[in-house]
């Protein structure tokens, strides 16, 4: 079981780092000095989200409520924009790149991870 969940940690920052390269490529103010960089950068957000970000969550909940959870966007550009002032070599411009920047990743990661996971479909067939 704890195989599983390294696993799937594993799994969800390569899909972070895939949405942190593309989103480089389509934003002119998110800037990697390498892939190294990417990948710490893909990890170290991979640990932010399971740590840190539950618990600013359970403090802006009400802010997040009232915007019918519009603030997540801020939350997520917040968590990014941390991790870009943790990694040397990773820099975000502006804020609303920032924003961009956490719309990519986690629609990127939702895509992959749906990929991944595959389609659970189950048949059953009664015979009269």
């Amino acid at each position: 079981m704890q195989y599983k969940t390294i696993l799937d940690f594993c799994l969800r920052s390569a899909f972070a780092a895939l949405g942190l390269w593309l989103a480089t490529g389509m934003l002119d103010g998110l800037h990697f000095d390498d892939a190294q960089t990417l990948v710490m950068a893909a990890l170290l957000l991979g640990v932010m989200n399971a740590v840190v970000r539950p618990l600013v969550l359970i403090f802006t909940l009400p802010i997040t409520v009232v915007t019918l959870g519009l603030f997540l966007l801020v939350v997520n550009a917040a968590m990014l924009s941390l991790v870009a002032n943790l990694v040397d070599g990773f820099t975000i411009d502006r804020f609303t790149t920032a924003v961009w920047a956490s719309l990519i990743v986690s629609f990127c990661s939702a895509v992959a991870s749906a990929l991944a996971g595959g389609l659970k479909v189950q048949f059953k067939i009664h015979r009269d």
